[in-house]
């Protein structure tokens, strides 16, 4: 194994406590395990049973665990289906490091957002995450390990440049990385410019879903400037396409800015048995046996699966 980059003391937050971020390992950044699409004003947590959710989701776990993974991200916000309670007890079915997030998701045009989203400034908004972080969510112990905004793939409206503000308080204030749920570039840039702005340097942000623009120069662009670039989707996306892009990014001396995730699984509430569950090994079974034909290194494949990770998501205030 490759020693890691970071300092001992940089830790990472699990739904089970903080760990040293070089005890991460192998690692997921974006996975799901349920998803409730009813909306903001109706969700609530007795909409699932979590027994029965457990049993759907523990033996996709456990089968990714048998591909190396010490570590996943549910990356499911409050008002989608965030339910650490369920997290936790994945975490100690299956055995693995798992990872929540705070923050408020406005992408789907703020079918997502609770009503005080709407009315508070950005400063309320952030106390209510930095709370989170410092007292733990939902009347329970456990806190994020990172930040999960979403804005829509558009130029960055009035109540969707809150919810960024809002991100870099709460970044500033607890050191959290910021994941935005954006898509094309033209939001991404104005996110990346209204952090700096705020004083967050670009590599607290995390461009998700970035392979949704097909400029890949505008990939390196963000790279250079020091943002994750987040290649998901991999669970059913273009395989080439993706392969493509990170080679791109290889090409231009950035490998180490880029994340890759399947934004699987989704237990879904309200369908039968939860609805169709994708999986996440589809990286290890066919992307990775991809990049390795195009002259991708074991070394190439722990820099994406290991140290970009705990680069990327290990605590600490990352000023501009």
């Amino acid at each position: 194994m490759f020693a890691s980059r970071l300092p001992p003391l940089l830790y990472v937050n699990t739904v089970n406590g903080s760990i040293p971020a070089s005890a991460m390992g192998t690692t997921l950044i974006h996975e799901h395990f349920l998803v409730d699409f009813i909306g903001a004003d109706k969700i609530h947590s007795d909409r699932w049973n979590k027994d029965e959710v457990v049993k759907k989701v523990l033996p996709y776990l456990l089968e990714v665990k048998k591909h190396g993974i010490k570590t996943i991200f549910d990356c499911t916000p409050a008002f989608l289906g965030r339910d650490v309670r369920l997290q936790t007890t994945l975490a100690r079915e299956s055995g693995l490091h798992i990872l929540t997030n705070t923050g408020y998701y406005g992408a789907v045009s703020n079918k997502y957002l609770p009503s005080w989203a709407f009315t508070e400034s950005h400063e309320q908004i952030a106390r209510r995450w930095i709370s989170e972080f410092e007292n733990g969510i939902d009347n329970t112990p456990v806190k994020p390990g990172f930040i999960k905004i979403g804005v829509d793939p558009q130029h960055l409206s009035e109540l969707h440049q809150k919810i960024v503000k809002a991100a870099a308080l709460t970044h500033l204030q607890t050191g959290l990385t910021i994941c935005s749920h954006t898509g094309i570039a033209v939001p991404a840039f104005e996110e990346l410019d209204l952090l700096q702005r705020m004083k967050v340097h670009p590599s607290a942000f995390v461009w998700t879903h970035a392979q949704s623009e097909h400029d890949t120069t505008l990939h390196v662009k963000a790279a250079a400037l020091g943002a994750w670039i987040s290649l998901d989707g991999i669970g059913w996306g273009d395989l080439e396409k993706y392969a493509d892009s990170i080679e791109n990014l290889r090409a231009a001396g950035l490998l180490n800015k880029v994340l890759i995730s399947h934004d699987a699984g989704w237990y879904k509430p309200g369908e039968i048995d939860g609805g169709n569950f994708t999986g996440y090994t589809n990286i290890f079974t066919s992307l990775i046996p991809l990049l390795k034909r195009r002259r991708f290194t074991d070394r190439h494949i722990h820099q994406l699966m290991v140290k970009n990770p705990q680069e990327a998501f290990a605590i600490r205030v990352r000023r501009s």
